[in-house]
């Protein structure tokens, strides 16, 4: 009985952890230059980019609208061309207005 409670807990927490890092996040850089080197952490979702601006986040991180999430980001790691935040890409307008919060 012990045993089957332990399996069923560590199933839960697994799981939770997968849809954790499902996240539906990802971003690219506009200037491929200017990507990090090591991961960024920004509301709670881990951006780790490759050399080439294509950027994944990695974690639930917070509810907030995709607007919201793209401001902070590029406040952070810089002006991007393309921004999905859980699933939801941002519109051209919507880029525009996201990177003026850009460092």
């Amino acid at each position: 009985m012990r045993l089957a409670s332990l399996v069923a807990v560590a199933v839960v927490t697994l799981a939770g952890a997968a849809s954790a890092q499902s996240s539906g996040s990802a971003l690219t850089l506009q200037n491929a230059a200017t990507a990090p080197s090591a991961p960024v952490i920004v509301d709670g979702v881990n951006w780790r980019c490759e050399p080439t601006g294509a950027c994944t986040g990695i974690g639930r991180g917070s509810e907030q609208p995709a607007t919201r999430a793209c401001r902070r980001v590029v406040a952070e790691i810089g002006a991007v061309s393309s921004f999905t935040w859980r699933g939801r890409s941002l519109s051209a307008d919507q880029l525009a207005a996201c990177n003026a919060s850009a460092r």
